[in-house]
């Protein structure tokens, strides 16, 4: 890696994939800023994402993601993004210049069991769509923009975040 290359880190992956306990940690340990890209969105629309995507549905709440992304400056930090940031192009460009984007590969059954609270998790997705659903549909949009890929099957949090350090590392050299 050049002295001129990017120094963030942007975890992509599932809800419940565990990229804001991991992203906190790793921004401590690496001395950075943490950013978690659904805070900034409540924040900035002065409400929940569940109550964005009940007012006004989940295309609205990709589209403020999107716009939220898109005008972020996420230099020299540890940047969680939401679920569904990998649906604007646009906006996953824009963070990719920050530094390299790890996608947390979490199995669907884990997913599941850690997600117990779907229908108000401000999951942003169409009407009927289950976890599963969303599964499936994302997970080749995490592959495709994902720099590095952790598997992060049958880890606890430290594991997990020994792993992604041992892939930044690698991905650096």
């Amino acid at each position: 890696m050049s002295e001129n290359a990017p120094s963030s880190v942007v975890l992509i992956g599932m809800p419940g994939a565990g990229k804001s306990t991991i992203g906190q940690a790793l921004a401590i340990a690496r001395g950075q800023d943490f950013v978690d890209t659904d805070r900034l969105i409540e924040q900035r629309e002065g409400k929940s994402l569940q109550a964005i995507l009940d007012m006004h549905g989940y295309q609205a709440l990709r589209k403020i993601e999107a716009d939220v992304l898109q005008s972020s400056d996420f230099s020299n930090k540890v940047v969680a993004t939401g679920g569904s940031a990998v649906y604007s192009a646009a906006a996953m460009t824009h963070i990719g210049q920050f530094g390299p984007c790890v996608f947390i590969d979490i199995p669907l059954a884990e997913i599941i069991r850690r997600v117990s609270n779907f229908s108000e998790r401000g999951i942003a997705g169409p009407p009927g769509q289950d976890l599963q659903g969303v599964y499936t549909e994302r997970l080749p949009l995490y592959r495709r923009y994902a720099d590095i890929s952790v598997d992060g099957s049958d880890l606890d949090e430290a594991g997990l975040l020994a792993r992604v350090v041992a892939s930044l590392m690698e991905y650096n050299k």
